[in-house]
């Protein structure tokens, strides 16, 4: 991890923090609100007394339960965008992997002696991966080649001038 990676973390997600505490403190103060509302009502044996309590406690303290939800999952939200960007910050800046150049230039096979495997439809050079170490793989014979009976490999690409 280097250095701009740890100052740049903190600095964005302090960002997101300030929503997180201001739901988690409207969460706290509305469920204080709906408790002291409920010991108000409770304490009172007619309707039109408690309604006041009501009013000015349980109903307020509802709505900063439902405001601290949408201030919550929006602080979440907030949070995994920010981890999103940082991990698309990381995977942009290692770069995609160069493929090996030696791996893909390198012939797959450079025998200049062709088999063919009998009653196949290919020839192959000899130190091709399909006829490599098969016991059955025989030369090549020239008429066969110039008939046309048998196709080059598609893998090693023999040439008719190797024969």
């Amino acid at each position: 991890m280097t250095p701009t990676t740890r100052t740049a973390r903190p600095a964005r997600l302090r960002n997101v923090h300030p929503v997180l505490w201001a739901g988690w403190a409207a969460l706290a103060v509305g469920a204080v609100l709906c408790a002291v509302g409920w010991y108000g009502v409770s304490g009172e044996r007619y309707a039109e007394r408690q309604l006041p309590y009501l009013a000015s406690c349980t109903i307020p303290g509802a709505a900063l339960i439902v405001a601290a939800a949408v201030l919550l999952a929006h602080g979440r939200s907030a949070v995994a965008h920010a981890r999103v960007e940082e991990l698309y910050g990381l995977l942009v800046a290692a770069g995609p992997e160069e493929p090996e150049e030696s791996a893909t230039t390198a012939p797959v096979a450079v025998s200049g002696e062709l088999r063919m495997v009998p009653g196949g439809t290919l020839w192959h050079r000899a130190d091709c991966p399909l006829v490599a170490g098969k016991a059955e793989a025989v030369p090549v014979d020239g008429r066969l080649l110039a008939t046309g009976d048998l196709d080059p490999c598609p893998i090693c690409e023999p040439d008719a001038a190797d024969s």
